[in-house]
């Protein structure tokens, strides 16, 4: 009982519910559940909460226009989703941004990928700031080996202890004057995010104290916000502050003012992303993202795991929109950087991953594929059943088959919101949909009809995997076995799934806590109070920095004491933790390490041995450490912990009695209709047991427990299910369109937990920390089956590379046998990406069954360059080592001594090299084998569970469903061109800078839905690399299709079924034996696929073209791709800044670039009016601009120097880019489209990259280009997560 018998609340104030959980002060509990908002009735939910329960306690009489009397409540925990949804809707504070000079669109470029690889409307998030202000300062990092004398006027030192230059010092006379200018408008927040502020926060603050003294009521400083280096995110996080903080401030002062005394003598915490609570005065929103979902981890974290036998929990919070998946373990798992709403954001975060699946989660049938998701009926209109005109969803679904019970739920649905769930219109509209099935089903020979109850049942079987996979990845990422957790299952639609989940993963057991409803509300009352506080550190952890590395962490550690004092906390109940961020040195891959369960050694700081705890959390996630590799230290973060004594479980009364069963029911489950029981939960008491099949149903959820699984009261009210084998439904070999959707996720699964394998083993930077590979399965016969993940330019290539060794080989492939492949004519993009086969033998199967794949993109393969992408190749030797079909393991041995030998082949080219780093090959090679035998074992799981007929059969039935979605597409296609050009033969040309041609004509056949594509007026191969296997050429051909298609189809062999391909031997698509490819697959790609949009009218061009540039010597090198811009269409406008297309590639942060390579990035920013004008414009391209401080060779490969790119309907033509050298001793030189030259200290690149085309003709009023208008997302993003951000990544490749 709180000890001065006063009432504690916590709240969790969501989107559409605010729950509040309050002890009383006679130690009754009193939960409830509110709208949040409902203007007519009161104006703050959780303080009309706090209200209704006071008022019904105490029975004193609380008009809900007067302040709530304060002095009988002793604290208010909350959680809110005010910052996020301000962040979603775009609703936050008007701010500016102050940013270093020639970096004014660095936040719009961000890291220059988008979003969606398929979406050629490249719809991204705005920017958060309403202008930005552009400071002419800068500070360098001093540079042992810098041969630039630039005069800086100063030297500063960092808080990392490196040194600065200062270049220029602000100009406050013109800063004054451009602050003005922005007061002026009425905008009163500030984000300033200057370049290395990370460690030297000088001129920040000197803006912040400028711009305070004029009137700004709220600046962020980069520098204080989120110490960490890497200005976009820093710079993002800022941003996010200054426009939410203000938010939260409004809110809190509303909240505060319902209350007498404006809560002046009472407790109020807040929730932060972190876990932990926080005091009102410093919650801010940059950690307010995650302040409602944070609740939930914390419920389950401390209600669910067991200190004793420490099985992990994975939580499993199931809403209307989407699902958040979190793990815990004995210690909150945080991530340090993550997407919200398009926004990184550098800040402590729990991991909980959402996923676009939810009760509200849209049923489609498309092309007899049973599709869920992503997109969402919302609360308004919500799902049939709600009676205002929405579309079938999983609650229709659950509501069909019985496991949803109208009669329990409040009469709140229809326009005036006061009928209850509609039953009737549910089945109405499933049996349209059945109907649609039914006629697509007696179609296809052999297929029987489907009951709507078996339909139904479908769904919500294909909902349930598509929920599985994110649970598995978070699990499998770190090296964890799924099917050892316990699935905590908390929010309101997730208890009508958890059974079937949890046995689809393997798991034995489900906890379902008695405030499931309210799971977040109470994580509020358990919570802990947290300070933190970080600071950055560019040491190497060794002997000689320990000293400084605990000094650092003392005064830290004091910080947080200090202020947990501050805040009312004795010494006693005070606790700090010490986290490293620590990576190996060259490797971005930094992991926070704890070594609370390693003590400090001789050989180690004082406060734990940092050094095991790191490489053993590396091993695990991992697999392997590398071995005398330097370990840095990136950040020194201390979490202070003021310990919580707030609630406790009460317990319930044992069972006398058998529990009373309410009604019977009949629920639909894969065995057909079975008796159901219904239970109340407030009606059952601990240690009944209830059998499945029965539902239990709460005020704020319903609980199914499936057949054969079995569900027990605990102590505390809890439900506690065991999980049963259940009946195993036979599947047989004809096409079952359920089990079709179930097929083709877990074929997906496998392909993406080899990519898992293949990034946790490997060790270089393209594979382990840029993601550029992709893994695949394939039939007995090569065909694609599933490939993951979709890198434009592998698309459908590696079924060449397969195909073409089953020929070669023939009956030489053995058990035990890998194949290693990179030659063009073997289905190869370039020689660099690497191409490991492994045949899949089966039981006394005497052939392969399967074969698994997976391609990688290796740093150096030798050749005339550094880095294998040389820009003046005129033969394959020339760019690295050749393996066409090469036994890398040959019946189960490594055949190191061979394939290092191939690797040194090309030295004895003259003026070419072997590859430059054959350890790092080996290992990549050894992970990508690694990766190859988990998709084996997952092959051979399968066979295992459905026998090889059933799985070989599903694999033709997923590949013959693609090619049923292309041809549909096609079919559409050619009514389109019909009624636009009056026939279906297209046609379309382009040319390459150096006159080669592109041509394409292709034939539609309406009736049937196939094409030929026919590229024979394209020109002869050319006497240099811009060459394209003819695999690139396919790969740009799926690619188009799929963007075509516009929705997700299965991306593997029968995509190409309908599609008849013609490309010449020897022409520029095709190449001789020896042609050197290089450019082909980086500049001739784009090509082709501009050649195929021109060819439909799909839309204008885009800058066509990856701008590769690199620079290097013998101790360095580095390599890099630029944005430019993107066509505009028939109804948007081309973004701006953006990789199109074939490419995806983020671009390195500018503090990093700096950090590690002696150049200065002068300016990255966009170019405007590079875009084409027309009705809709194209994207503008960039400027970017590079100063040298050491000799270097520059190697420039880029396209569109020469002919622009097209408008289309009118439109006009984006602009050429240019690449020129800007020389120290003042002369300007063009270096053309492909050149390589020597650079000397002080000389400068500058690129600009071509813009897209425009879009039909422009409207009479303006000739003039206007402001590009940049259409943005109304689609909320509502994926979060280290999930999320690893597939964003893995497309960014």
């Amino acid at each position: 009982m709180p000890e001065d018998g006063k009432f504690r609340f916590a709240i969790d104030r969501g989107g559409t519910f605010t729950d509040i959980w309050a002890k009383c002060p006679d130690g009754e509990v009193v939960v409830t559940k509110l709208l949040s908002v409902d203007p007519l009735n009161y104006q703050d939910a959780p303080r009309e909460g706090i209200r209704r329960i006071i008022e019904k306690k105490t029975g004193k009489s609380m008009p809900s226009n007067e302040p709530i009397n304060t002095s009988n409540i002793e604290w208010i925990r909350m959680g809110t989703t005010v910052a996020t949804n301000a962040l979603l809707e775009r609703k936050g504070e008007k701010m500016a941004l102050v940013i270093t000079k020639g970096f004014k669109d660095l936040l719009h470029i961000g890291n220059q990928a988008r979003p969606d690889i398929f979406d050629l409307e490249i719809v991204t998030p705005e920017t958060l700031y309403e202008c930005v202000i552009e400071v002419d300062e800068r500070l360098v990092l001093k540079q042992d080996r810098c041969e630039v004398n630039y005069p800086y006027t100063d030297v500063l030192k960092g808080t990392t202890g490196e040194q600065l230059e200062v270049w220029k010092p602000i100009d406050v006379k013109k800063l004054k004057e451009e602050l003005q200018v922005v007061l002026d408008q009425g905008i009163t927040s500030l984000a300033v995010a200057l370049m290395h502020s990370y460690t030297c926060g000088e001129h920040e603050r000197q803006i912040g104290q400028l711009s305070r003294e004029m009137g700004y009521k709220h600046v962020s400083l980069s520098s204080e916000i989120m110490p960490m280096i890497r200005i976009v995110p820093r710079g993002f996080t800022a941003c996010a502050d200054a426009y939410l903080t203000p938010c939260i401030q409004k809110y809190v002062e509303g909240f505060a003012s319902g209350f007498l005394g404006g809560l002046a003598n009472t407790q109020v915490l807040f929730m932060q992303s972190d876990g932990g609570l926080t005091p009102v005065d410093t919650f801010n929103g940059s950690r307010a993202i995650l302040s409602g979902p944070a609740g939930g981890v914390v419920g389950y974290a401390l209600t669910t795991y067991n200190q004793q036998t420490k099985q992990p929990v994975i939580g499993f919070d199931m809403g209307g929109t989407s699902t958040d998946v979190s793990r815990y373990a004995g210690q909150y798992e945080h991530v340090f950087e993550t997407s919200t709403a398009g926004i990184t954001i550098q800040a402590p975060q729990l991991d909980i991953n959402t996923v676009a699946a939810g009760g509200g989660s849209k049923l489609f049938f498309r092309s007899g594929l049973f599709v869920v998701g992503p997109e969402s009926a919302g609360a308004h209109p919500g799902p049939v059943c709600y009676k205002k005109g929405g579309p079938l969803t999983i609650t229709d679904a659950n509501l069909c088959l019985g496991r949803i019970l109208p009669e329990y739920f409040p009469a709140i649905f229809g326009e005036r919101e006061n009928q209850p769930l509609d039953k009737a219109a549910t089945l109405a509209a499933f049996q349209t949909l059945t109907n649609q099935v039914n006629t697509f089903l007696s179609s296809q020979s052999g297929s029987k009809t489907m009951s709507l109850e078996e339909i139904a049942m479908g769904f919500i079987n294909v909902a349930n995997e598509s929920m599985c996979r994110p649970i598995r990845a978070l699990t499998q990422a770190k090296g964890h076995d799924t099917s050892r957790h316990i699935l905590a299952c908390f929010g309101g639609a997730g208890g009508q799934h958890a059974c079937a989940i949890a046995r689809s993963l393997g798991m034995s057991q489900v906890f379902v806590h008695r405030y499931a409803g309210i799971l977040s509300a109470y994580g509020m009352a358990l919570a802990d109070v947290v300070h933190e506080t970080q600071e950055p550190c560019s040491k190497e952890y060794v002997k000689e920095s320990f000293s400084y590395l605990d000094e650092r962490i003392e005064a830290l550690k004091e910080t947080c004491i200090t202020e947990l004092q501050r805040q009312g906390f004795d010494l006693v109940n005070i606790e700090t933790q010490v986290f490293l961020h620590l990576r190996y040195d060259r490797t971005d891959c930094a992991l926070m390490v704890n070594a609370d369960s390693y003590p400090a050694t001789s050989d180690s700081s004082k406060h734990g041995d940092f050094r095991s705890a790191f490489i053993q959390r590396y091993k695990t996630e991992f697999g392997f450490v590398l071995v005398n590799r330097r370990i840095m230290v990136d950040d020194i973060r201390i979490r202070g912990v003021g310990k919580s004594t707030a609630a406790s479980n009460q317990n319930i009364p044992s069972y006398t009695a058998p529990p009373t069963v309410e009604k019977v029911v009949k629920c639909f489950f894969d065995s057909g209709n079975l008796d159901t029981s219904v239970f109340l939960l407030d009606k059952l008491n601990s240690g009944h047991i209830i059998q499945g099949p029965a539902i239990i149903i709460d005020k704020n959820s319903t609980v199914l427990i499936e057949p054969s699984c079995t569900g027990t009261i605990t102590s505390t009210g809890d439900i506690h299910i065991v999980i049963g084998s259940g009946i195993v439904k036979t599947v047989g070999t004809e096409l079952d369109t359920i089990q079709l959707s179930i097929f083709s996720h877990r074929f997906m699964s496998i392909a993406e937990q080899m990519g898992r394998v293949l990034q946790r083993t490997s060790i270089s930077t393209n594979i382990k920390e840029r993601l550029d590979f992709s893994c695949a399965l394939f039939g007995d016969d090569g065909g694609l089956v599933a490939n993951a993940p979709h890198i434009p330019v592998h698309l459908g290539a590696m079924q060449e590379t397969v195909q073409f060794q089953i020929k070669a080989l023939g009956d030489d492939l053995h058990d035990g046998d890998v194949i290693l492949s990179n030659h063009p004519q073997a289905g190869g993009s370039h020689l660099p990406d690497l191409t490991v086969i492994t045949p899949v033998f089966y039981a006394d199967e005497k052939k392969p069954v399967f074969f698994v794949a997976s391609r990688g993109h290796h740093a150096d393969i030798g050749g005339i360059t550094p880095g294998s992408m040389p820009p003046h190749s005129k033969i394959i030797q020339e760019e690295g080592a050749v393996f066409k079909t090469f036994k890398l393991v040959n019946k189960g041995v490594f055949m190191e001594k061979e394939v290092i030998d191939a690797f040194n082949e090309p030295g004895k080219y003259p003026g070419s090299s072997g590859a430059r780093d054959i350890n790092d090959n080996l290992s990549d090679l050894r992970a990508q084998i690694a990766a190859n035998q988990k998709g084996i074992q997952l092959v051979s799981e399968l066979i295992n569970e459905y026998g090889l007929k059933v799985v070989n059969a599903y694999m033709a039935y997923i590949q013959s469903n693609a090619e049923i979605a292309v041809r549909d597409m096609l079919k559409e296609i050619a009514k389109k061109t019909k009624e636009r050009t009056g026939h279906t033969k297209l046609h379309a040309e382009d040319f390459m800078d150096n006159g080669s041609k592109i041509g394409l004509d292709v034939e539609i056949d309406e009736q049937k839905g196939t094409a030929i594509f026919d590229f024979s007026s394209t020109g002869y191969e050319v006497h240099g690399n811009a060459n394209a296997p003819r695999a690139v050429a396919l790969s740009g051909l799926i690619y188009c299709l799929r963007c075509m298609v516009g929705h997700n189809v299965p991306l593997n062999q029968g995509c190409l079924k309908p599609v008849k391909t013609i490309i010449p031997k020897g022409c520029l698509l095709d190449p001789s034996e020896n042609a050197a490819v290089v450019g082909g697959n980086v500049t001739t790609s784009q090509r082709v696929v501009d050649v195929v949009f021109k060819a439909f009218g799909v839309c204008a061009a885009s800058q066509g073209c990856m701008n590769n540039i690199t620079f290097g010597d013998k101790d360095v090198g580095y390599y890099e791709t630029v944005a430019g811009g993107a066509g505009a269409g028939p109804t948007w406008d081309g973004r701006g800044g953006v990789h199109t297309h074939m490419t995806n590639t983020r671009i390195t942060d500018p503090e990093i670039v700096e950090k590690r390579y002696p150049v200065v990035v002068k300016c990255f920013h966009l170019n405007p009016g590079t875009g084409g004008n027309g009705l809709y414009c194209g994207g503008d391209g960039v400027v970017r601009e590079l100063l040298f401080r050491r000799p270097f060779t520059l190697s420039v490969l880029t396209e569109r120097r020469v002919f622009v790119p097209y408008g289309m309907n009118g439109g006009g033509p984006g602009k050429c880019g240019v690449n020129l050298m800007y020389y120290k001793d003042g002369r300007i030189v063009n270096l053309g489209g492909k050149n390589s030259v020597d650079v000397k200290p002080g000389d400068v690149f500058h690129l600009e990259t071509p813009g897209g085309g425009g879009y039909g003709p422009v409207d009479e009023q303006g000739s003039e280009p206007r402001t590009k208008r940049r259409r943005t997302s109304s689609k909320q993003q509502i994926e979060r997560g280290s999930v999320y951000s690893y597939k964003l990544k893995q497309e960014s490749a």
